[in-house]
């Protein structure tokens, strides 16, 4: 009778542990890479364009009106 009920509590002792762990354990979640904004040697190239339209923009000076031709 000893042999029955210790191998019972064997049986759901194991069974138990094998069922997981008692405390609730929440997945690790993954992280999202977010893709790198305009990365490497491009990164200058806009702001270099807006820099010299607005450079051109200031420094162009008008040109001059030609002068009528004696008659």
């Amino acid at each position: 009778m000893n042999k029955l009920i210790a191998s019972a509590a064997a049986m759901l002792s194991t069974g138990s542990a094998m069922a997981g762990s008692v405390t609730f354990t929440p997945p690790i979640a993954t992280m999202i890479e977010t893709p790198d904004r305009m990365g490497g040697s491009g990164a200058w190239l806009i702001p270099l364009i807006i820099i010299a339209v607005i450079g051109l923009a200031i420094s162009k000076t008008p040109t001059p009106t030609p002068r009528p031709r004696p008659s």
